[in-house]
């Protein structure tokens, strides 16, 4: 039986535990939709979902035509 493909919460539930594990570091940038589709082997609207899901829970920010980075959470 084929491996189903992963849901957009999977991807959230992966790249939200690489960022608290410090695998993705404040700053850092994430790799394009289409890149992250291609990794992931979904649409890039399953991509779209999940990033929103994780700047929603501020652990992502997007900068119009720059790209999605790691949020900074420390309080300087």
């Amino acid at each position: 039986m084929p491996t189903a493909k992963p849901s957009f919460r999977e991807i959230v539930d992966d790249i939200a535990a690489k960022i608290n594990s410090g695998e993705l570091v404040p700053g850092e940038k994430l790799p394009s939709t289409s890149e992250l589709a291609d990794a992931y082997d979904v649409s890039t609207g399953t991509v779209y979902r999940a990033l929103s899901l994780l700047h929603d829970r501020n652990l992502i920010i997007g900068q119009q035509g720059r790209g999605t980075y790691v949020a900074d959470h420390s309080t300087g």
